[in-house]
């Protein structure tokens, strides 16, 4: 039996979450586990709790199912489930979402729902994060409109459904995007360039103290054929296969051009 953890950033409420369970619970001879976090933790990346304890508590689901829910990050879920949090539940997969709103190009790396992919990467498990625009959104973070999950956690349940016949790669992450149309096609994409606009506008200003926005406006993107960017742009589904390895291999030959003892002589 296929063990699935699903999680999310957008918490164990959220309708994104609640229609993903639904799907992959239908599937034949897979167990799906829920633990995510007690309300929303979007944009918290990869952090972890290290300075206090994490309280956790059952969810009922209202069809005799129950989740975990967490004061913790997406992060810690990922953590808490692979430790032993339920008993006789080993992740096989890490399911991740699906978030309110894209994850697209440099944005992933903000992201709590791709972190909480990211991590079973790191704990050599796969992982697939899996985001949908709201209807008619552009791709910015105002995600203004309804969402209609239904296809999103079809296509996902279905992927899930076939990795016994191609399995995905314990070094990988998926990330999946959902345009917030009817889409007009898949497409198998690299991650794409965001342009960000962000500028500092003060607020408010008191005695000894200013409080300042620094983000808000409308990121743009360069329109590159084969990103994930340009693909949902186009109304198009994108699948990012991501991996952990950041280190920069040409990087590594520069530097030993260097005289490397004299750095550190006398």
């Amino acid at each position: 039996m296929l063990q699935v953890l699903l999680t999310n950033d957008d918490g164990i409420e959220a309708d994104g979450l609640r229609a993903l369970r639904r799907a992959l619970s239908e599937l034949d001879d897979v167990r799906v586990v829920v633990v995510a976090p007690d309300g929303n933790r979007s944009a918290m990346a990869r952090s972890i709790t290290t300075r206090r304890p994490l309280w956790v508590a059952e969810v009922d689901f209202g069809d005799g199912s129950v989740g975990y829910s967490t004061d913790g990050t997406p992060v810690d879920c990922v953590r808490l489930a692979n430790l032993g949090l339920i008993g006789g539940f080993t992740p096989d997969i890490v399911v991740s979402g699906i978030n309110h709103g894209a994850n697209l190009g440099d944005d992933i790396t903000y992201s709590g729902t791709v972190a909480a992919a990211l991590e079973a990467v790191v704990l050599g498990i796969p992982g697939i994060a899996v985001s949908q625009q709201a209807a008619g959104a552009q791709l910015n973070y105002v995600e203004r409109g309804s969402f209609d999950f239904t296809l999103a956690a079809r296509i996902v349940a279905r992927l899930v459904g076939s990795l016994d016949t191609v399995p995905l790669s314990p070094k990988t992450l998926l990330n999946i995007n959902v345009p917030g149309c009817v889409p007009n096609g898949i497409e198998v994409t690299a991650l794409g360039k965001r342009v960000y606009r962000d500028e500092l506008r003060l607020e408010k200003e008191e005695e000894g103290r200013r409080r300042y926005w620094i983000y808000g406006a409308a990121p743009g993107y360069e329109d590159v054929p084969g990103s994930d960017l340009a693909a949902v742009a186009a109304g198009r589904i994108a699948l990012t296969p991501i991996h952990f390895d950041l280190t920069d291999r040409p990087g590594i030959e520069a530097l030993g051009q260097l005289d490397l003892d004299k750095l550190i002589a006398p």
